[in-house]
């Protein structure tokens, strides 16, 4: 090999190597539900107010139709007084299915439906397709330390 061409080889794996420290190029996609998606959004709901279910749905629905449903992933995580949204019985149960069917994911903090059923005796039915995390802060940690932006609205 020439000498000049060990030195474009060089350059460009460096080029290539800069570019995957900086995120730029990304070697997997960071979310295999939306492998195309450039924004990616935590929207917590911890209050049990139906207003502020009403608000945290308004919030996904509005980034779904400003982004696009491929650009954006949208996970809302309810945890404390909040999972009440995700109860099976939910006056928005057609709206959070709606959303779902765009790609949104609804999770739910099993510690606090095991809390719920200590102090009540009975467990709460869960909209089916809700996704159970173990602890919903922690779970928070762990997708704002891969990229995700926590929003409370």
């Amino acid at each position: 090999m020439s000498r000049n061409l060990v030195s474009e080889l060089m350059v460009t794996m460096l080029g290539l190597a800069l570019l995957v420290a900086a995120g730029t190029l990304h070697a997997e996609p960071m979310s295999e539900s939306k492998p195309f998606a450039e924004k990616f959004v935590l929207l917590q709901l911890s209050d049990g107010e139906e207003e502020k279910q009403s608000k945290v749905l308004s919030v996904a629905g509005n980034l779904l139709e400003h982004y696009g449903t491929d650009s954006i992933d949208i996970e809302i995580i309810t945890f404390g007084p909040g999972v009440r949204l995700m109860y099976a019985d939910n006056s928005r149960r057609e709206r959070i299915t709606s959303l779902m069917a765009q790609g949104v994911r609804f999770t739910v903090c099993m510690n606090t439906i095991s809390s719920i059923e200590r102090a009540s005796g009975n467990r709460p039915e869960l909209h089916p397709e809700s996704i159970p995390v173990d602890v919903g802060v922690a779970h928070i940690l762990d997708e704002v330390e891969k990229g995700y932006v926590l929003v409370r609205p």
